[in-house]
């Protein structure tokens, strides 16, 4: 008696798991089924896709060289270079004075269809490709000698364009797939007629010739995937690095507008501790109101100093001295004149003096503005123009070209210059251009709203 017992796994809970022979057979089976499993979805499941040959894009290829109406033609270049091999395979097919004229328009036919299909269903061409030369090959050599099977030399040239084309529109494991397949075709052929068969295989010559152009197929899709992997991975980093350098300049910003900020809510807790004092006998509702305000300014200045916290780099140090304003700006300029940069300064309209926000941000913009200046155009000449209007503060810092006769060579920054810059003017809901100029310099024009003050009203007036 044979003992048939059958397997099964049994789970923690006590339940039993069907045996799944698959996962446990060895790993040249399991590549092999997968290479199978590839087979069938590459050239068996989408034997019939529709994939119509889309135009060449404009920008790229022929067509990116060209102008006018020659480029509309121009991203048609593939189509037409198709049907160019189609039809010298149908004429190499049709071209033998022994056979009739129907036999060779056949043959022609059956050479050019094939190669046009691939434009519009290529794997179907594949085995169309392999069909004809089924069909062919008898045809073909009722009336006449044929020395070379089982591909006529049409058919040679039809299938060496169809698998040139195909395995450019499909992938390298396909290529793959179409190769044995052609190899295992020959073979067939060989067997059914090479028994007391005197005529010469051609097989040979086509794995050859087919091996060389999708090999080079092959590589070429390694390359461009390879290129393309390397594109969005280069756009991920861009991206990514973009969004670091912002969130460095706002930190920036933070710790710079900290100095500001804690000043005035100093200034707020000193004056409501101190104010009091300076009314005779006042009454304790005001006391009570002074001493909320203070702990209130106290309170406010503490969170600001934890938030910022968080925020501060480890080896980030205070600065001991206030944060700059535009009365410091002729110190800058001298420091800029002394590194090599010729610079001058326009200031117009009624100079006054400005929320110490706006006057930082100012100071920041033309400094960064000249630090940008001294990398990219040593040697260049610059202008720093101060506008007052009623509105707010207006600022323009232009450069001249780089001379040609320089010594002195560019070194371009981290690139974050600008984008602190439109980070300051944006947290002060302003406007701000920079680009370069028709003399081939380079201009950052800005402008900082600054609200008006509200008209004081006297305690006696109407």
């Amino acid at each position: 008696m044979t003992d048939t017992t059958e397997t099964h796994m049994t789970s923690p809970h006590g339940g039993s798991v069907g045996f799944d022979p698959y996962k446990f057979r060895s790993p040249e089976f399991r590549a092999a089924m997968d290479a199978l499993r590839g087979l069938r979805q590459d050239l068996i499941s989408d034997a019939l896709a529709y994939r119509p040959l889309p135009p060449t894009p404009v920008g790229r290829g022929l067509p990116r060289l060209l102008h006018g109406r020659l480029r509309e033609y121009a991203v048609w270049t593939p189509h037409a270079l198709i049907t160019a091999a189609g039809l010298l395979a149908m004429l190499i097919g049709a071209d033998h004075s022994g056979r009739g004229a129907t036999t060779n328009l056949v043959v022609g036919l059956c050479a050019l269809v094939p190669v046009l299909l691939t434009m519009v269903r290529p794997v179907m061409a594949f085995w169309v490709s392999l069909a004809a030369t089924a069909v062919t090959y008898p045809v073909a050599s009722v009336n006449s000698w044929q020395p070379d099977w089982p591909w006529l030399p049409g058919g040679f040239a039809c299938h060496l364009v169809v698998l040139t084309v195909v395995a450019i529109r499909t992938r390298p494991r396909a290529a793959a797939w179409m190769w044995l397949l052609t190899g295992a075709y020959g073979v067939l052929w060989q067997g059914a007629l090479g028994a007391g068969h005197y005529y010469r295989s051609n097989t040979v010559e086509m794995l050859f010739v087919s091996a060389l152009a999708l090999l080079a197929i092959s590589v070429w899709h390694i390359r461009r995937d390879a290129q393309r992997t390397v594109t969005a991975q280069q756009t991920v980093t861009a991206h990514e690095r973009s969004r670091r350098t912002l969130l460095e300049e706002r930190t920036t910003i933070a710790r710079e507008l900290h100095d500001v900020v804690a000043h005035h809510m100093s200034v707020v807790a000193i004056q409501a501790e101190a104010a009091p004092y300076r009314v005779e006998n006042p009454p304790p509702e005001l006391e009570k109101a002074f001493a909320t305000i203070r702990e209130n300014a106290v309170a406010a200045l503490t969170e600001l100093r934890r938030v910022l916290g968080v925020v501060r780099a480890e080896d980030y140090e205070a600065p001991d001295a206030p944060q700059p304003t535009l009365a410091d700006l002729d110190g800058l300029l001298d420091n800029v004149r002394g590194a090599g940069l010729s610079v001058d300064k326009a200031v117009t309209g009624a100079v006054r003096e400005l929320p110490q926000g706006v006057e930082l941000s100012a100071y920041r913009i033309v400094q960064e503005a000249l630090s940008n200046t001294l990398r990219h155009a040593p040697g260049a000449s610059a202008r720093v123009e101060i506008g007052y209007v009623l509105g707010g503060l207006g600022l323009r810092i232009v450069n001249g070209p780089r001379p040609e006769l320089s010594l002195l060579k560019p070194s371009p920054g981290a690139g974050h210059g600008i984008t602190g810059m439109r980070e300051r003017v944006s947290m002060l809901n302003g406007e701000m251009t920079a680009g370069p100029t028709d003399e081939g310099g380079y201009e950052v024009a800005v402008f900082l709203p600054v609200p008006l003050p509200e008209p004081r009203r006297d305690e006696g007036g109407a």
